[in-house]
């Protein structure tokens, strides 16, 4: 059988996926780089006018939600769609949700944010699935694939800030939100017209045991559908009545009780349930302990949208030659590192060979990336205490150890978990790897909410242990599980 290598020596379809998720992730990072600052600005400056811990709690619920939203998502494309439709539908609600943020009101702003989280809910987890499903499983060019494919996503990721954050800053917040839907509007057009290079990859959902199954499943969906519009039609008629008052505090304290509980829940049904033979008992058990290096390390990632941003935009020197550009510029770097940087790493994992550090082993060295990465602003911090805006080259070299970090953990990490989900629950399985991210995101709001009534050298600190601890627990263990994965490693 000859191999498809029409596009840089891997499959056609890797195009089509490749550019998709390049304007979906335009669209996120784009919005993702305006939500603080724009809800932390005045009212007359068009914002919100929101203190930080309100702004941060916020932050953390919205991306927790996206990514917790994976786990249906792939659920449905297995169940119901298949990853190919699902992806598309999500594509539509994304770029409906960003263009309704572009709407000048608050409930339009959140009413949009709840449909971008269901749209990549349902995109996600799905598009990177059939990233995996283009290679037969015996394939060597599946890593590189997923590395090619993840420049795909942080072209979008470095155009997003700079294009999305220039309009909204210097602008008008909304008109930065809908670039961010104009975006997402030529990725849906892109996958439209690139729909047949996927062949049959993520064509059909899993062909259930029986026709009383499928009949299962669809009974399944159909009440998971109503069930949560009878919960939002409950929550509004508790507020207008006004027998419960929600707020941001409040609905972020839910939401980590759901989102903690859910997790417990898929878990205990992970080891507990479900027909697994033994081979994938032991799968199972390395994917909890990715899960659950994933989700440190998030934890630790994603201050780049809550505190950096703000000490980005009151802390740092936002001057250069003369030049003064927005704070939100600083989201660029990241993956503007990860463009220069991931075909280094892809070639050192290929001259590697076997002789490369396992999975986990990857995970700790990001961890002590991360470490690094505090370790350093807390020098900036220490040296803006003064009440003097540092130099911008504290924040580069904080997201340049930061993006090292995410190049030894995230494209391994989808790989990994590809490989290590049985294949009747491949969609569920890549849910749960974006359910830590959602865990991770979700932690990273509540510790960016401390930067209120911390100091940020403080706040920094703490973190920098809590990821030290972390990078050295995974080190230990790292041995005993690449004995688990023995046969699915490489």
């Amino acid at each position: 059988m000859n191999q498809d290598t029409r596009f840089f020596g891997h499959p056609a379809g890797l195009s089509t996926l490749f550019f998709t998720e390049l304007w979906e992730r335009f669209g996120y990072y784009g919005m993702r780089a305006l939500l603080v600052l724009f809800m932390t600005a005045g009212v007359a400056q068009g914002g919100f006018g929101y203190d930080s811990t309100r702004a941060f709690a916020i932050y953390g619920l919205y991306t927790a939600s996206v990514y917790m939203a994976s786990l249906p998502g792939g659920w449905i494309a297995d169940r119901i769609l298949g990853q190919q439709r699902t992806v598309l539908y999500g594509g539509v609600l994304i770029a409906i949700g960003y263009l309704t943020l572009a709407l000048p009101a608050e409930a339009t702003f959140f009413t949009g944010m709840a449909v971008v989280v269901v749209g990549t809910g349902l995109l996600k987890p799905n598009i990177s699935t059939i990233v995996g499903q283009l290679y037969r499983p015996e394939d060597p060019r599946r890593e590189s694939g997923f590395s090619i494919f993840y420049i795909g996503i942080n072209l979008g990721s470095t155009i997003a800030p700079l294009a999305c954050g220039w309009v909204g800053e210097k602008m008008n917040w909304h008109w930065g939100f809908a670039l961010a839907g104009i975006g997402m509007v030529f990725g849906v057009i892109t996958y439209w017209f690139g729909l047949k290079r996927l062949g049959e990859a993520g064509l059909r959902p899993v062909e259930p045991p029986s026709a009383e199954v499928g009949r299962q499943w669809k009974k399944s969906f159909r009440n998971g559908l109503l069930g949560t519009a009878g919960v939002l039609m409950a929550g509004l008629a508790l507020q207008g009545t006004g027998i419960v008052q929600f707020n941001a505090e409040r609905l972020v304290d839910f939401a980590g009780l759901v989102l903690f509980g859910l997790t417990l829940a898929l878990f205990g049904w992970m080891f507990f349930g479900g027909d697994w033979t033994a081979e994938e008992r032991k799968r199972l058990g390395v994917i909890a302990v990715l899960f659950v290096g994933s989700s440190l390390f998030w934890a630790a990632f994603e201050q780049a949208g809550s505190s950096f941003n703000l000490f980005a935009k009151n802390n740092t020197d936002t001057v250069l030659w003369g030049f003064d550009f927005p704070a939100s510029w600083f989201q660029a770097l990241n993956a503007g590192f990860i463009i220069s940087f991931a075909a280094v790493f892809a070639w050192i994992w290929i001259k590697l060979g076997d002789r490369q550090p396992g999975s986990v082993m990857k995970f700790a060295l990001a961890m002590f990336c991360a470490t690094g990465g505090f370790a350093v602003m807390m020098m900036a911090a220490q040296r803006s205490a003064a009440g003097v805006k540092v130099s911008p080259m504290w924040l580069v070299v904080t997201y340049l150890l930061h993006t090292f970090g995410e190049l030894l953990l995230s494209p391994v990490g989808l790989s990994a978990m590809t490989r290590l989900a049985p294949s009747r629950v491949g969609g569920l399985m890549m849910g749960v790897w974006f359910l830590s991210l959602s865990m991770g995101n979700y932690l990273a709001g509540r510790l960016a909410a401390f930067y209120g009534d911390m100091q940020p050298y403080e706040l920094f600190k703490s973190l920098g242990i809590l990821t030290l601890v972390a990078a050295l627990a995974l080190a230990l263990i790292a041995r005993p599980v690449a004995r688990m994965m023995r046969g699915v490693e490489q």
